[in-house]
């Protein structure tokens, strides 16, 4: 994209209708908007294998961002699964970010995983709208490395809410990018269908900004997660790159929701 979605209708969202209102209610449903491109030979890889390469990092960010059990708390299995149990930082980090100690700025899961707290927030209904693409090329000594920038927009409600007609909506909007290496066995020393991370980054809005707790915390029954000072961001303009307006890791007040 190359500017930032119109402008729609403000309306508040409602239980029945969470995405009414938001450029999110034309987006696909799931795993269905997060687009693969058409494989082909690349690095150490021949076509199907960068296919696979291409599938197995879809299903890592669907594992991480999409998993009904992840959302609600539990530990990301699927997701850990694909990464490379040979790149000691990312071990530490998982760690640390998966342990019951209090996360810290490095170490949040929430850099790599999308969690509420059941007890805390629910998802409205059983849809998350996503938008996003994978992209790729030959990295580092022959490596397939694949890029993956998506944005999931997840309605929520409190967890200790009635269900009324009345009960609060706010969609938490998460943008991840990740770059994953699926590196030549005979170069580097990995294991069969894992791969390693290269980077990854997060822009969120209306996730919780008082500091790491592991888990977004949606600001029910606030107009402002920040004061005026703070960054300020449009979570549905994927026209810029991540961390533009926040950074690698941070979260800003969305200018609309």
């Amino acid at each position: 994209p190359t500017a930032a979605p119109g402008a729609e209708r403000a309306v508040r969202p409602t239980l029945d209708e969470p995405f009414r209102g938001s450029p999110a209610a034309g987006w696909a449903d799931g795993a269905d908007g997060i687009t693969v491109p058409a494989a082909r030979a690349t690095g150490w890889m021949d076509t199907a294998q960068v296919e696979r390469a291409l599938r197995r990092s879809k299903e890592f960010m669907v594992a991480a961002g999409l998993d009904p059990g992840v959302l609600r708390g539990k530990r990301p299995e699927r997701a850990v699964a694909l990464l490379s149990p040979h790149q000691r930082d990312v071990r530490e980090y998982l760690r640390a970010a998966l342990s019951s100690a209090p996360p810290t700025e490095e170490t949040d899961p929430l850099l790599l995983f999308s969690r509420f707290r059941p007890d805390q927030a629910e998802l409205v209904g059983d849809v998350v709208k996503t938008r996003g693409r994978l992209t790729y090329r030959e990295g580092e000594r022959g490596a397939v490395e694949v890029t993956a920038d998506v944005t999931f927009v997840y309605p929520v409600t409190p967890a200790a809410g009635d269900g009324g007609a009345d009960a609060e909506v706010i969609r938490t909007i998460v943008r991840r990018e990740v770059v994953m290496s699926w590196d030549d066995p005979s170069k580097v020393i990995t294991e069969p269908n894992t791969m390693s991370l290269v980077s990854y980054s997060v822009d969120m809005t209306n996730g919780g900004c008082s500091g790491p707790t592991g888990y977004f915390v949606p600001p029910f029954g606030t107009t402002d997660e920040q004061p005026d000072s703070a960054s300020r961001l449009d979570p549905y303009d994927r026209s810029e790159p991540v961390g533009t307006a926040t950074g690698a890791g941070g979260c800003a007040t969305a200018t609309r929701s």
